[in-house]
């Protein structure tokens, strides 16, 4: 499976926004709004607003990507990924993710 690596590791490929935007699915993004508004109690999301190429990739970004703080970090420190800092592991700001999901830091850890 093609990966495209996340600022903090995750995997832009798997993302229903990223996938749906390539794809240009409107239903996939109709599907993707009613999922995450669940998840995320995100309840004024629609899906005009289900839109992103990516973290890492030239192209139009999801709301909460174009200001992730994360993504911020990375670029204000002049890196690629949280991979690339030696705070990686103990890092606050992206600890919440890694802990929820263990394949993003095992995703940033393989890039080295």
């Amino acid at each position: 499976m093609e990966k495209f690596i996340a600022c903090c590791g995750l995997n832009c490929a798997t993302c229903d926004a990223r996938i749906a935007t390539v794809k240009n699915d409107d239903e996939l993004r109709k599907a993707t709004v009613e999922k995450w508004k669940v998840m995320h109690n995100a309840t004024g999301l629609l899906p005009e607003m289900i839109n992103c190429t990516g973290c890492r990739e030239p192209g139009v970004k999801f709301s909460h990507c174009e200001v992730c703080d994360i993504r911020n970090c990375v670029k204000a420190r002049g890196y690629d990924t949280c991979g690339d800092c030696v705070e990686l592991e103990t890092c606050n700001l992206v600890s919440g993710i890694h802990k929820h999901v263990p394949e993003a830091l095992m995703n940033l850890k393989n890039l080295n």
